[in-house]
């Protein structure tokens, strides 16, 4: 496989280190654009649009600064059980409470739209991951330790999985790399085909 230039059309640190895990050198241009769900799109679809916005954006952004390579974009959303709620991230520390209070103790999914984009030939590819995540019971003292550490702020459901070692994390079904934000299978996938 040729290597060609990679850019990551995202400011996410979790996204840029693990882009960089699969040993290939890229350039960050993060994409800013309406992240607003289509609501009469399926989630898993609506994660994908918005990440292939992002990866036009991201297009954009590099054509202007005379770069071309293939573009890498994704869009995080967690889904909450039965009821296929869609929660983003929080709006502020009450709202960030008011999703951990939720999570706590159940199961929802991690889904995370990705699109892959070859500027030179204006092919793509685009899809989702998803991931079913359970959460441990967290009770009202931890949530809020939690969400005074700021590593609620700014990530879908709120939180961002650390590891093996997570305290709240229960059980992964699915890609790891997924819940962080960035499926490097798929990744891997669609980068091969183009």
């Amino acid at each position: 496989m040729v290597q060609r230039h990679i850019i990551l059309a995202s400011a996410s640190p979790q996204r840029k280190r693990l882009l960089g895990e699969l040993g290939v050198a890229f350039d960050v241009l993060p994409a800013d654009i309406d992240e607003s769900l289509p609501a009469c799109m399926p989630v898993r679809d609506a994660a994908a649009e918005v990440a292939r916005r992002k990866a036009e954006e991201g297009a954009r952004l590099a054509r202007e600064r005379g770069i071309e390579g293939i573009v890498v974009a994704a869009d995080t959303i967690v889904v909450a059980g039965p009821d296929g709620g869609v929660i983003g991230k929080p709006d502020d520390e009450a709202h960030a409470f008011a999703i951990l209070k939720r999570l706590s103790g159940s199961r929802h999914s991690v889904v995370t739209g990705l699109c892959v984009l070859d500027m030179r030939s204006g092919r793509r590819e685009t899809g989702w991951a998803d991931t079913r995540i359970a959460m441990a019971e967290m009770t009202d003292e931890q949530i809020r330790e939690y969400v005074a550490g700021g590593e609620a702020m700014g990530k879908a459901g709120a939180y961002g999985y650390s590891g093996d070692d997570d305290p709240y994390v229960k059980e992964i079904d699915g890609s790891m790399s997924n819940v962080l934000g960035l499926p490097l299978e798929l990744l891997r996938d669609f980068l091969e085909r183009l």
